[in-house]
């Protein structure tokens, strides 16, 4: 059986920082092409709950996933990694 308390977590950066207490975060990831064996970049963004407003544009984040905040909201931020000078 599942361990329902496993929570997954993902490093990317913060793309935008305009929304009250919300940051929308970039995750980037490395997939290889099943037929062509090159490596493709992928990318997703997910909107993520920043409750200080403490992350700005560039910053390189973790976030992990959580109860569904809003409709498009489902991720907290747990540390800034990297800041952006």
């Amino acid at each position: 059986m599942a361990d329902k308390s496993r929570k997954v977590e993902l490093t990317g950066v913060v793309s935008s920082d305009r929304m009250d207490k919300t940051v929308v975060v970039t995750v980037e990831r490395l997939e290889k092409h099943p037929v062509f064996k090159k490596y493709i970049r992928r990318r997703r963004s997910f909107k993520a709950h920043d409750e200080v407003n403490a992350c700005k544009i560039g910053d390189r984040v973790l976030i992990r996933e959580c109860r569904p905040l809003s409709k498009d909201k489902s991720f907290r931020v747990v540390r800034i990694l990297e800041r952006q000078e």
